[in-house]
Order: structure tokens, then sequence, then C-alpha cells
């Protein structure tokens, strides 16, 4: 049986490719031609075009056992135009085609949905699946956006359509383009703020740990119509330290760390944002706050919904992740990076 996977040249999305091929399923990955290389193998059936033309959609669908939506746009810079029409519009045509061909949907939502800083603002273990919505900042185009894509797929379930949503929080892992090779520039500098005592557990999960979760869900028949938090790498998972030395010890390197308080480590990257901003419109106001939310507060998102009815354990360590990740970013950096 062959299931469709949308984004599959992405993050979350190769990682999905890999795991139902090693669960010896067929994998038809939509991508646009020009990504098609970065999926292609065995057990991969291609499908080229693109998540907001519905006749693409009717092609690559046809004798299909299910869907994994995971195609968005993520990054802070485009029109709230351009951040709708993938992340509102291709769910949208997402949704349609799981009910034409009667199939299950998995949708790779976000904790962005929740809102940045509410959900810090809740504190630790406070943020279930229940957790009310909250404030989104108006040029935060991606959290709208995958709030308005969730409100669609909760239309569609009212309206009969099979399907279930996954909240990741930060994702990082082979083929990481935005998280991941930050943080190893600024490890190969060799000083490491540190904002209060480390001690905090970081809001990130691996991305073949969340491939699982996709897995569980799709397979799973009480998930229909549920919505899963899948943010953390279980028992082992990260503090703000053990990820420092994680990635040093990855990338060979020896870190200074510098202490900071909170209110310095605020005021240092608010003022980066605040030249972000200026530099790059798209960026939205709280970025700053946001950033040190991550670095020094507690994760507050709680998965044991998954764990408890998807059995979702991670099946890769965290430190063995950071080393996988490492070892990708090191073979695929551009020549003088």
């Amino acid at each position: 049986m062959t299931v469709l996977v949308t984004g599959g040249s992405g993050l979350v999305g190769r990682a999905v490719i890999d795991a139902l091929r090693a669960a010896g399923r067929t994998v038809r990955a939509l991508v646009r031609r020009s990504s098609r290389h970065l999926v292609e193998g065995p057990g991969v059936e291609i499908a080229e075009g693109d998540v907001t033309d519905a006749e693409v959609w009717r092609r690559a669908s046809a004798g299909i056992s299910g869907i994994v939506h995971a195609a968005a746009v993520i990054a802070q810079r485009g029109t709230r135009a351009d951040f709708h029409a993938v992340n509102v519009g291709g769910t949208l045509l997402a949704l349609e085609t799981a009910r034409a061909a009667g199939v299950r949907l998995v949708h790779v939502s976000s904790v962005a949905a929740y809102g940045r800083s509410g959900a810090y603002a809740a504190g630790a273990g406070r943020v279930d699946e229940d957790f009310a919505f909250g404030r989104i900042w108006e040029h935060d185009f991606y959290a709208r956006s995958k709030r308005e894509a969730e409100a669609a797929v909760w239309a569609g379930v009212e309206r009969g359509v099979d399907a279930v949503v996954l909240r990741p929080n930060v994702i990082y892992g082979e083929g990481d383009r935005l998280f991941s090779p930050r943080v190893l520039a600024a490890i190969r500098l060799r000083v490491a703020p540190q904002v209060g005592d480390g001690t905090n557990h970081l809001s990130c999960v691996y991305a073949g740990n969340v491939a699982r979760a996709v897995l569980l869900a799709l397979a799973t028949p009480g998930a229909r119509g549920r919505a899963y938090n899948t943010t953390d790498d279980g028992p082992e998972r990260f503090t703000q330290r053990t990820f420092v030395d994680a990635f040093a010890d990855a990338a060979g390197v020896r870190v200074l760390r510098v202490p900071l308080p909170y209110g310095v480590a605020r005021v240092a990257v608010d003022l980066w944002a605040r030249w972000l901003m200026l530099r790059h419109p798209g960026a939205y106001p709280g970025v700053g706050g946001a950033a040190v939310r991550f670095l020094a507060e507690e994760n507050p998102f709680v998965a044991e919904r998954a764990r408890r009815e998807l059995g979702w354990e991670p099946v890769t360590s965290p430190r063995e992740a950071v080393t996988r990740t490492v070892r990708w970013l090191v073979a695929n950096e551009k020549p003088g990076a």
C-alpha cells in the first residue's frame, strides 16, 4: 500500500520517507521537480508538482492508502499570502484528497499554533493538547497559517474526513537547513552563552522521532480526530547544557560557557531582533523573547497523550540524534561555509 507524502524533501518529510521505507511501505513523494533528487530511491515513487495545485493532488492520489502532509513554508520571510497559499491552501487540498480517496490524513502542524508567548508563560508541563490557543503576533505569518490550517483540518473532521494532527516543536536532524546549522556555527565559535543554570529542558525534538509518531498516527484507529504534541526526545531529553555538550562533542570542539542573567540575554537578543526587523520587515515582533525563552525556560509542552494513545516513544536517543545531525551537516555544508 502506498502512502503519499508531501514536503518529502524537507526535514520531517525526509525522515517520514525513511521511516516508511524501513517499515516496508511504498512511498509516493509529492515534490517539485527541483527537489526530486533529494527523495529518489528504492521504494519511492515521485509525483512532481506543487501542493497548491489541485490537479497535481488528483494525479498523485491514485491508489494511495494514506497521506502525510508535511509540506509547509516555515522561514520567517515572505508575505502572509505566501504562507497562506502553501500552509493553508495546501492543507485544504490535502483534506479534499483524503476525503475523495477515503484514507487517513496525518497533518504535521506545529506548537506555534498555541501562540509563541502564551505557552511558555503557562509554565513547565502545562501545555497539553487542550491548552487554549493564545495571541499570535500580527506578523508571525507562520504561526497564523498553521493555526488556520488546523482550523481547516478540524472543519474537515466534522465533515467526516479521517484526519490526525501532530504538533512538534523545534525540530532538528539530518536535512535541517534552519536550526541545526546555526547551532553548529555557534559551537564552532567555541564560546556558548548559558542563560541561568542551564538545567532547563529545551523545547526541541529529533525529526526521526517525529517520523515515528507519524507512522503510529497513520496506523492507530482511535487517533482519528485527535491532536498530539510530539515535543520531546523522552527521558534523555536535552537540557540547555547537555544540548551544547552534545553538539560540541559531535563537532569535536571544546566550548567556553559564558553565563548570562536572563535579563541581559533578553536585552541582547531583543536588540538583535530589532536589527533583524529593520533588514527583513517580514520578521515578526517578539522573536527576541521567543529565542530567550527557548534557550532559558523549561519545555512547557506535554506529550503524554501521544505516549498513551499512540504508544509513541523516541526511536533515537538525543545524543545519537545530534551525532547524526552534525555528521550530515558537515558532509553537506558548502565549501568555505
